[in-house]
């Protein structure tokens, strides 16, 4: 029976690990085995972190919205529910947006907003 051989194999799944280690730190870069549990570990905490800024930015958003809302003596609770009751689709995203950007925007939604709750 013919020896298999992974050379070819081997040398490429190398070259990939050590490709993903460029920038890391002494033998990290250098040497394979460091390489690939570092390698793994970044692509963990690469896939937690994915999603904890989704999470991170929609805290901001709100915090931004919420400030907005303050400064026109209104709550945002009250905001999105009033926005909701108006069948105003828009997300948080936007209205943190509109509330940094165009204040008379934000102004006409809040408007909206106590219009649809009164």
């Amino acid at each position: 029976m013919v020896r298999a051989k992974t050379n070819v194999a081997r040398h490429r799944r190398v070259k990939r690990v050590m490709k993903r280690a460029e920038g890391f730190f002494q033998g990290r870069r250098k040497l394979y085995r460091q390489a690939l549990e570092t390698v793994e570990r970044a692509e963990q905490y690469a896939w937690r972190d994915r999603r904890a800024k989704k999470r991170d930015f929609r805290r901001l958003w709100i915090v931004r919205i919420s400030a907005a809302c303050k400064e026109r003596a209104f709550a945002y609770s009250r905001l999105i529910q009033g926005l909701k009751k108006a069948n105003v689709v828009i997300d948080r995203k936007m209205l943190a947006d509109l509330a940094v950007a165009d204040a008379a925007a934000f102004d006409r939604l809040v408007e909206t907003a106590k219009g649809a709750l009164a």
